[in-house]
């Protein structure tokens, strides 16, 4: 039997406009949380994994982890094309899951079970889950790649999922944090605050 071959795309392209700075390199407890993000990648699960950003720094860290670093030069396009990017990058893989770069409490196990949660049936659409909320990361496998390439703007995923309901599989995890995801500097803070208190 053909062993399953997956990509990663680790989307960190995105302007922060509401962060005010390039949150990415913003630090949760010493790390920024674009390296948070690359040390949650259990890398040998992958046949390539592409880091897509706009950022220098970003890109030379992704080099460093021994990931390929893809440079978005239009990132006001949207997350379209760091999508489309992301899968030129990663060649010929049966799936692909998509991460994030802004959710510093992800941990390496819990992406790990998602992609062996994905692996029992890898005709699925694999979500990351609390309960009814669904988050990142996510994974597709490649007979939809058609339809995440032909994405325009600042849309993701989600309207592949959403058309494809009947295919979409929840993995939940056990701490809702995990899910969360640093849109701007204030919910940083607080998360900070919290962890301290």
């Amino acid at each position: 039997m053909k062993k399953l071959r997956l990509g990663c795309v680790v989307m960190a392209a995105g302007n922060s406009k509401r962060f005010r700075g390039n949150k990415l390199l913003a630090l949760y407890e010493g790390r920024s949380l674009i390296e948070r993000t690359l040390q949650a990648v259990p890398k040998k699960e992958f046949y390539r994994v592409a880091v897509v950003s706009q950022y220098d720094e970003v890109l030379a860290m992704a080099k460093r982890y021994g990931f390929i670093p893809v440079k978005n030069p239009a990132p006001d396009e949207g997350v379209s094309l760091t999508i489309r990017l992301g899968l030129d990058a990663i060649g010929k893989v049966d799936g692909a899951m998509f991460m994030v770069a802004d959710q510093p409490l992800l941990t390496r196990s819990s992406v790990q079970a998602e992609i062996e949660f994905f692996k029992r049936d890898t005709s699925s659409i694999a979500a990351m889950a609390y309960g009814k909320r669904r988050g990142n990361p996510a994974i597709f496998p490649k007979d939809l790649f058609v339809e995440l390439r032909e994405l325009r703007g600042d849309v993701g995923g989600s309207i592949v999922m959403c058309a494809h309901q009947d295919r979409l599989r929840l993995y939940q995890i056990e701490d809702k944090m995990e899910l969360f995801d640093a849109d701007c500097a204030e919910e940083l803070e607080n998360l900070k605050s919290k962890k301290e208190n």
